[in-house]
């Protein structure tokens, strides 16, 4: 089994995203996307999205949840990363070639004008599939509704962690 020394999440919620997919990897690489069962992401459900990258590295979204329809203003599911704003086609394209290349969890926060955007990007292995998958959960978190870290200890974890 390899092992966990990669990004291991800044919140909550992408700890145990990310633990999951640690789960269901069963010792590969990464997991398949058959392995990822969507009733045990229930809760991060909303913020979650799946992108496909083809071999031309055109990204598309498989998969987009209702929060993040409301965060992009619309349905994107189907639709090309390059279709949206230049700043929010920048934000959904973090790390997904750094998760690609390594084959690993990547992830980070970038400070917007009143809230933070933690992202996550983990691969997953298409199976028999051309193009490759990432599954990816996006959070916009209010700058009062921080978690209890510091924010000098939240900040030196993205730049030592972050791969984009």
């Amino acid at each position: 089994m390899t092992s966990q020394n990669g990004f291991r999440g800044l919140n909550a919620a992408q700890k145990d995203i990310i633990s999951y997919w640690h789960k269901v990897r069963l010792g590969r690489e990464m997991p398949l996307k058959s392995d990822i069962d969507p009733g045990a992401l229930r809760a991060h459900l909303a913020s979650i999205s799946m992108i496909e990258v083809d071999l031309s590295g055109r990204a598309r979204f498989r998969i987009v949840g209702s929060r993040l329809r409301q965060i992009l203003g619309g349905e994107m599911r189907g639709r090309c990363l390059s279709e949206l704003e230049p700043e929010k086609a920048e934000m959904w394209s973090l790390g997904l070639s750094s998760a690609i290349d390594r084959s690993e969890p990547v992830g980070g926060v970038l400070e917007r004008n009143r809230a933070y955007h933690a992202w996550l990007r983990l691969p997953l292995d298409p199976g028999a599939g051309a193009g490759r998958l990432v599954l990816c959960h996006d959070v916009l978190i209010g700058r009062q509704a921080r978690e209890p870290e510091s924010e000098s200890m939240l900040f030196s974890t993205v730049r030592s962690s972050l791969a984009a």
